[in-house]
């Protein structure tokens, strides 16, 4: 019975990829690291400045791709809730009522 237009659907898809595609690239940012921290122990202490320093630009720069995606999806969203507010709001309701049953049961002890 929802009839998307085109714009919601284009918000949809945009939130979609951003979210797919950070993922991907902070898998990618964390292997990255994995692997220098190998290439570090198998050099040994004699090439640590040089790796350390590799290390610290290297997470220099997935911290500014971290923020510009971050700033992107943020962007993406606050569209989405600008185009459809009350459905975002009931959205918002809707996790909000499943957060406090859950904790609410969580909390409650049980009765065997």
């Amino acid at each position: 019975m929802s009839s998307n237009t085109p714009s919601q659907q284009s918000s949809r898809d945009r939130i979609s990829a951003g979210k797919e595609q950070l993922s991907s690239d902070f898998k990618s940012v964390v292997s990255g690291g994995e692997r220098l921290l190998g290439e570090a122990a198998a050099q040994g202490s004699e090439n640590m400045t040089a790796v350390s320093a590799k290390v610290a630009e290297r997470l220099a720069s997935a911290e500014r791709f971290v923020v510009e995606k971050s700033r992107a999806t943020a962007r993406a969203t606050d569209a989405y809730v600008q185009e459809n507010p009350w459905r975002s709001l009931l959205i918002a309701s809707g996790i909000s009522f499943l957060i406090g049953l859950v904790v609410t049961r969580a909390l409650t002890p049980s009765k065997v």
